[in-house]
């Protein structure tokens, strides 16, 4: 019968340290994801220079550890008839929750796009910082998620460390570690349901700024150097759409009706619900399109060419 070889390798990472890891050769399956591979990280981390007593006793009990699993993994996948079905369960439950929630996170925020992806990284960072870069899933319960919870409405901003995070913006931070949890649940990863036992940071109703007509016409009447910006800014204020959705709107979306005026049918991208809106004169003015937009061509973008980045909100400003 071949058997599989299972080594303990060490891998240099962040802040002076190493990460313990299995190699399998020949490859095992993982057990989440069902293929082939030849590395399982334990999620533990030795010193590459201690420098003091504590640290070399760190690392010799943390190898002295790390050893004792390589060890339990090579007889488990080399002598497999040892075990029944319910110890096989078991250990399967065990080698889960031996896996680091901090890299399953990273793993769930790369599948992420656009904003969202962006968004789940900053999460990352701040758990990673939190939990000094690991933590096992067993080791997850209501306690700590208190703990984390509390730390996102108290921790100082990464881009800002005068403030510290807003608490909309704890919420919205908190709900990704909550959506990753439902879903290491669902992928059978946890044994408990902690996103339905811990409840959200709740959100602070915010205050909506509005232009008065005075304000408008004095914007109107501001030059600035991005035409198209200008317009789109001033189609937000006088129609109240989100940017993201006049960069995404269509001719095809206008309608004319005479003697009613325009009007935009459109799906709104944060609600994804189904809109109708009427805008003034003024406001399809500054889409430039002729009178009838049925005669613009339909498929193409309304303001075409409308980007959003911090370059380009450099000219907001000065606006």
């Amino acid at each position: 019968m071949n058997t599989t070889k299972v080594a303990l390798r060490q891998k240099s990472i962040k802040q002076g340290r190493k990460s313990l890891y299995l190699d399998f050769y020949p490859p095992i399956l993982h057990p989440l994801t069902k293929k082939p591979t030849r590395r399982e990280f334990l999620g533990l981390y030795i010193f590459e220079k201690p420098k003091t007593p504590i640290d070399k006793i760190h690392n010799t009990e943390t190898l002295r550890i790390a050893e004792s699993i390589r060890q339990k993994r090579e007889n488990i996948i080399n002598k497999p008839e040892i075990y029944n079905e319910q110890e096989k369960k078991q250990l399967q439950i065990q080698e889960l929750g031996k896996l680091c929630f901090v890299e399953y996170f990273e793993k769930l925020a790369r599948k992420r796009t656009g904003n969202n992806f962006k968004t789940w990284l900053s999460v990352h960072k701040y758990l990673y910082s939190f939990t000094n870069g690991s933590i096992k899933f067993e080791e997850l319960n209501i306690s700590f998620l208190e703990e984390l919870k509390h730390y996102f409405l108290n921790v100082r901003s990464v881009r800002d460390d005068k403030t510290t995070l807003s608490q909309n913006t704890a919420s919205s931070y908190f709900n990704k570690i909550k959506a990753a949890l439902k879903q290491a649940y669902k992928e059978d990863i946890l044994q408990n349901d902690l996103n339905s036992k811990i409840e959200p940071i709740k959100e602070t109703e915010t205050r909506k700024e509005y232009l008065t007509l005075e304000e408008l016409n004095l914007l109107v009447n501001t030059p600035c150097n991005n035409p198209l910006l200008k317009r789109a800014a001033l189609f937000s204020a006088l129609t109240g759409l989100r940017f993201s959705d006049i960069q995404k709107m269509q001719w095809s979306e206008i309608e004319f009706i005479t003697e009613q005026g325009y009007f935009l049918n459109y799906n709104q991208k944060k609600t994804k619900g189904v809109e109708v809106l009427p805008i003034s004169e003024q406001a399809y003015q500054l889409t430039e399109g002729l009178t009838n937009p049925k005669d613009m061509p339909q498929e193409s973008n309304v303001f075409e060419g409308l980007k959003y980045s911090a370059y380009h909100n450099k000219h907001l400003l000065s606006y």
